[in-house]
Order: C-alpha cells, then structure tokens, then sequence
C-alpha cells in the first residue's frame, strides 16, 4: 500500500531525528552540521528544513522525547513525573517495590534503549563545552535524578515509611549506584549482571531504610 503524504512526512520527520542523534553522539553537536545531517540522509537541507526550523530545534524535539518516554514509565510505575511540581497527596502512596521496579526500568532504558544511550553519549560529550548541555546533563543525568528521588524520601520519611534523617543524603546513597552501573554496562554481556547488582542494591537499601524492618 502506498504510504500517505502525511505518513511519509512523518516517516522523514523521525529518520531525521534518529540520523541526526546518531551524529551528535558520534562527532559532537557543534561538529554535526545541517549539511553533514542531510548528507547522511540523502536529501537536501531544503527537505531538512520543512521538519526542522534549525539544528537546535532538531536537538529541542530529542530532549522533548526524552522527557515524554520518562514520564510515561513513571506513570507506568506509579511514581511522580516531577515531585517537586505535584501534590504532595500524589507521593503518599509510593512504595519502595514501586520505586525499585521503575528503577530497574530506568536501568534497561538507558543501557538497552539506542535512542537513550545516544543521548546520554551526547550530553556525556558535551557537557564540557556547552553550557546548555552542561545543564541538561546534570538534569537528566545526575544532580536532577538525586532531587527527584530526595522529593519522594522526604514524602516518605514524613509519613513513616523510611527512617531517613537526611532525605538528600540518602537519595544519594540510592542513586549513586545506579547511576554507576549504567555508565559500566554499556555492552550487552554486562547488562545482566550490572542488573542484578542494581537489584541486590535496592533489595539491601529497602532493609536498611524500610520503617518496618
């Protein structure tokens, strides 16, 4: 069946983003140019241009991407998008089980996922000579992940379910691990076992910081 206009335009859209991803986690975002993009597209910036304003708005709708699949697993695991933004009723109910399978969703994402581990290789390569993408790495990445999960301790250990004195200290403990573990199992043969330490981690976290224990 032939493809419609619309469905091509779409089909081109997202070969763009992809391509471009690619690129920018290959050679940098400042060294890939709109050219170097349509070049390995085969087309011409004129046809780039009619889905793209820029090479920045092509790099907008990655991070948008990236924003739209996070929030969608934190709905699927039941845990705030962004706790600092949320009724503080939506934290009540997060259980540390909830937060250990989100977790090992994030691990599988970021190590298994090619559109992720293309991103986190862009922002790993970039973040040390742009400030932007400075910003979105510790956003994403590191200092942003550790104010999340603070937000939901604090909700927890407000109403009993933690022993945590230190909200922000003990979200580091959790996230330092993880955090680890994706940078070390970028390869296939170690995701397995990099899974199954970040699993033993959180199981021993939950019996050192669980209120019933």
């Amino acid at each position: 069946m032939e493809q419609s206009g619309e469905g091509r335009a779409e089909s081109t859209k997202e070969r763009i983003l992809q391509t471009a991803l690619s690129l920018f986690a290959r050679d940098g975002y400042e060294a890939t140019s709109v050219s170097a993009i349509a070049g390995e597209l085969g087309i011409t910036k004129g046809a780039l241009y009619r889905h793209y304003r820029n090479k920045h708005d092509i790099l907008e709708h990655i991070v948008a991407r990236m924003v739209q699949i996070d929030a969608e697993r934190s709905r699927r695991f039941h845990v705030p998008e962004l706790p600092t933004d949320v009724p503080q009723e939506s934290l009540l109910s997060v259980t540390m089980r909830e937060i250990q399978a989100f977790s090992l969703a994030q691990f599988d994402f970021w190590t298994g996922d090619a559109f992720a581990a293309r991103f986190r290789r862009l922002l790993t390569l970039e973040q040390y000579r742009s400030g932007e993408m400075a910003q979105l790495y510790r956003s994403c990445l590191t200092s942003g992940p550790v104010a999340y999960m603070e937000g939901i301790f604090r909700a927890m250990a407000e109403r009993g379910a933690i022993r945590a004195d230190d909200p922000g200290t003990l979200a580091l403990e959790f996230y330092a691990p993880l955090w680890l573990l994706i940078c070390a199992c970028d390869e296939p043969q170690s995701r397995e076992r990099g899974r199954a330490l970040l699993k033993a981690h959180i199981d021993r976290f939950i019996r050192e910081t669980s209120a019933e224990f």
